[in-house]
């Protein structure tokens, strides 16, 4: 054990009216003195590291392009270095779960037949304190096999499938950019990331040990192999400080950034003792481009977000370079979201959205990803069956190093390799499903079904980006009854009075006027329309969050 942390009173400042029942199980003494001593060491480089990004940011909006880093090139040039072995829990990953840790979703998930769930506080969660708090009591109850609950509405009954055939826990924690309002050190927020991986590693780390097990990690937002540095030096402190074994943590990091895209092999070198993969996180990738090029012109515009699938020529540089980054170093390559939701009550829909779920798995199965996301339990059957088709018995494909795959700079950012334009329609989709999201995240709920689909912040993110950039680039319709109309702050206003006046009218006027609906039409046009771009859309909305 390392030296006596500072006093964890000074840390928690929290609400008694937002404090959720059990919360002294989580917010123990000993639990925060070990939040308040990762704060205290490893805040100030985080700080740091977050103006590095708007520095590269500036950087960017300067020259319009990027390029794999000249400091690092000896580590790519280096074939003699590795990650770390896969531990035999995470060995196998060939169909991930994803979702927030609510009580439902942390049974379902961990009885879903995924090989892995990803456990979030991140996207798909609303950082409200009851969810970040019961979302760690959630898991450590599921952990002790005491999480069996009966649904009042409904009345049906969940509980926890024998152990030997439940999902291994992959935990996702906020991302650097997040702070945590309800947890202060010295009159000053801790970073939401410290704070759901303090506590949760805390308290779990031992216990998963015991089970068989680790503290498994997503890493979320990652920008630069030097933020990966931060979380490799992160995990060493912890595993001291509980006294585990160096190496016993392991962590997958999104690429889920453009700038990420560029330092994969650098990201892996710089987390190799706890290093367990990559990930293909397809929809923040999207945002990231948009965020980093907004001001780029015509040729970094993305047309509606539909459009721009995985077989567009920068997106599968993307992932295929992904591939043999991960597989040349011995890491697994997880790839995207499944986001469909299966609908019952309309068989033919069904059956042509599974399809296109299927062409999606067995194309990054072929690929030589080793697994794949879904966000529904109905989905992992038709995910199992295209991995199992390319995998066999075997738990990955490691030994598929993509040697054929060459990826240079400029193919990763060849956005105006698409033919597909940007529409009215996409538009109007961009301001519904931000408006819609947005709301239902005011209200803490953070995966969202919207027209189908489980969306999470990425969605919102990408939404409000796109409209920022078709307006910034004055893009003018090519086609249908809107040809030659220009995208312009006024046309955006009008479509959003127009959808917002629709949601009354669908939802009703008590429903509509109990939601946030107009708070969060005001904030989708803002963070949108605003000069001044916002970061992530999350920093003005957690300020409204209860």
């Amino acid at each position: 054990m390392s030296a006596p942390a500072p006093s964890p009173l000074a840390i928690a400042e929290v609400d008694p009216a937002h404090s959720p029942e059990r919360q002294g199980e989580v917010l123990t003494d000993a639990a925060l003195a070990f939040v308040a001593e990762l704060h205290r060491r490893f805040t100030p480089r985080r700080d740091e590291l977050l103006a590095r990004r708007a520095e590269r940011r500036a950087e960017i909006a300067r020259t319009s392009t990027l390029d794999f880093l000249p400091e690092t090139a000896r580590i790519r040039a280096d074939d003699s270095w590795k990650v770390a072995e896969a531990p035999a829990a995470l060995n196998d990953r060939r169909v991930e779960i994803t979702g927030p840790t609510d009580r439902k979703m942390t049974i379902n998930a961990l009885n879903s037949g995924a090989k892995v769930w990803l456990a979030d506080f991140e996207d798909a969660s609303a950082p409200t304190w009851e969810n970040v708090v019961t979302g760690q009591l959630n898991l450590i109850d599921a952990y002790e096999r005491r999480i069996d609950f009966t649904d009042a509405g409904s009345g049906k009954s969940y509980a926890l499938k024998p152990a030997e055939e439940l999902a291994t826990v992959v935990m996702r924690p906020r991302g650097w950019h997040l702070e945590e309002r309800h947890l202060q050190f010295e009159g000053r927020p801790v970073p939401g990331a410290l704070v759901d991986f303090g506590l949760y590693f805390f308290h779990n780390a031992k216990r998963l040990l015991s089970l068989g097990k680790g503290p498994y990690f997503y890493l979320p937002k990652t920008e630069s192999h030097l933020e990966a540095r931060l979380w490799n030096d992160i995990f060493v402190f912890a595993q001291d400080y509980v006294g585990i074994p160096q190496g016993t943590v392991r962590a997958t990091v999104l690429i889920e950034t453009i700038t990420a895209a560029y330092e994969m092999e650098e990201i892996l070198y710089e987390l190799r003792d706890h290093a367990s993969g990559l990930n293909a996180g397809r929809w923040d990738y999207l945002f990231s481009i948009v965020k980093n090029f907004r001001d780029g012109g015509a040729k970094f515009v993305l047309p509606d977000r539909n459009a721009v699938t995985m077989t567009a020529p920068f997106m599968r540089a993307y992932t295929e370079l992904l591939v043999r980054t991960c597989h040349k170093r011995g890491a697994h390559a997880i790839g995207g979201m499944a986001a469909f939701i299966p609908n019952r009550r309309d068989p033919e829909a069904n059956e042509k959205a599974l399809a296109k779920v299927k062409n999606d798995k067995d194309r990054e199965a072929g690929d030589g990803f080793d697994g794949s996301w879904v966000a529904h339990p109905d989905l992992v059957p038709v995910a199992r069956a295209s991995f199992d088709a390319v995998l066999g018995d075997k738990p990955h494909q490691k030994d598929r190093l993509r040697e054929d795959v060459s990826v240079s700079a400029a193919d990763l950012i060849a956005i105006d390799t698409l033919d597909a334009k940007p529409t009215y329609q996409g538009l109007i989709d961009a301001v519904q499903v931000g408006t819609r999201y947005i709301e239902a995240w005011l209200r803490g709920l953070g995966a969202v079904a919207i027209f189908g689909l489980m969306e999470d912040a990425a969605t919102a993110e990408i939404s409000r980006s796109q409209i920022w950039q078709w307006v910034d680039a004055g893009v003018v319709f090519e086609n249908g009854e809107h040809q030659g109309e220009r995208v312009t702050a006024d046309l955006v206003r009008k479509i959003a009075a127009e959808q917002l006046a629709a949601i009354r009218t669908e939802v009703g006027e008590d429903a509509f006027t109990s939601g946030k609906w107009q708070q969060a039409h005001d904030l989708l046009l803002k963070v949108a329309l605003d000069a001044d771009y916002a970061e992530f859309l999350t920093l003005p909305a957690y300020e409204l969050l209860g």
